[in-house]
């Protein structure tokens, strides 16, 4: 009883973390997006960039996918229901896509008045300006997104992921925009509208990477080879273990589903059998906290369909 309620205790605080974490990296990305927008606001106007008109048109956006983002992993934290059986973990993922449409609707309004502007290019005003406003922007912007992929690291967060690869091709479109303003008063002045449309080539390419990520967690995809192996190891570690097959694994925002077939001695008791299984299930946990595991316990040597892959794995690792 005692291990069981210091178990429990080890993942209501990892539970904390993970939230902790989360609500600081909405909360920072919301904050980041919206100062931003305002400086660039003031830098286009007084400038009349297109780069810095393609930055500030993205962060704008930036604001209201963050803004979205930040309700999606409040939605996503809330505890399963007698309706949502499996938790809320997928609204990160539908939060995702929403990001990868307004991203690809912000890359193809910077596309179409960069092309403008090529075609009838404009001198600059307020360049130092721009330049101040532009490497505010980019220092604030590598700060934020280290922070996230940190959070990410921990936490798994699609919808933080989703975010933190957004503003890394920001990263890319406040250097370029730099460029652009800074060269303009030598006589560049096609330059600004050509980097506009690097930066919104390069905004389309990441709503598509977005989408095609937020619509793989929707499909219920695997889980990465190497996580299934370390899954397959931790089990077949156990020295009563015959084997295990039909593992299948998928995540659901910050939530991870792990559930297999665990091959025991078939004259094996009920009682001892479902003692293993939990013990398996306690290794699992401590290798990925929070896991919704279900472990189906099958006597060793059973006629199923499909034979176990992994009952030769377990074997040749017993006579070592």
């Amino acid at each position: 009883m005692h291990a069981v309620n210091s178990r429990n205790m080890r993942e209501d605080e990892a539970r904390a973390e993970h939230e902790r974490l989360l609500r600081l990296a909405t909360n920072a990305s919301v904050f980041t997006a919206i100062t931003l927008g305002l400086c660039k606001l003031v830098a286009f106007w007084l400038s009349g960039s297109v780069a810095v008109l393609a930055s500030l048109v993205d962060s704008a956006l930036d604001g209201s996918a963050s803004i979205l983002n930040a309700l999606a992993v409040r939605y996503a934290m809330k505890p399963a229901d007698e309706e949502h059986r499996f938790g809320h973990g997928k609204s990160e993922a539908i939060a995702g896509l929403a990001q990868a449409v307004l991203i690809g609707l912000s890359g193809g309004l910077i596309l179409r008045h960069a092309i403008d502007r090529l075609l009838h290019p404009q001198p600059l005003q307020a360049v130092a300006v721009s330049l101040v406003v532009m490497a505010i922007s980019l220092f604030a912007t590598i700060a934020l997104v280290l922070f996230q992929f940190r959070v990410v690291k921990k936490t798994q967060s699609t919808a933080i992921k989703a975010d933190a690869l957004h503003y890394v091709s920001d990263v890319g479109a406040n250097l370029a925009t730099i460029v652009a303003v800074a060269l303009a008063p030598l006589g560049w002045t096609r330059l600004d509208p050509a980097f506009g449309i690097i930066i919104a080539l390069i905004t389309l390419y990441s709503a598509v990477s977005i989408g095609w990520e937020t619509f793989n967690v929707l499909m219920d995809r695997e889980l990465p080879t190497e996580a299934q192996q370390r899954i397959r190891g931790i089990v077949l570690a156990h020295d009563k273990v015959r084997g295990l097959h039909d593992l299948r694994t998928r995540r659901a925002g910050p939530n991870t589903l792990i559930q297999f077939h665990l091959e025991l001695d078939g004259d094996m008791s009920l009682n001892e059998a479902n003692s293993i299984a939990h013990e398996v299930s306690t290794a699992l946990t401590g290798e990925f906290p929070g896991a919704d595991i279900l472990v189906h316990q099958d006597p060793w040597g059973a006629k199923r369909k499909g034979a176990s892959l992994d009952a030769p794995l377990a074997q040749a690792e017993r006579g070592h």
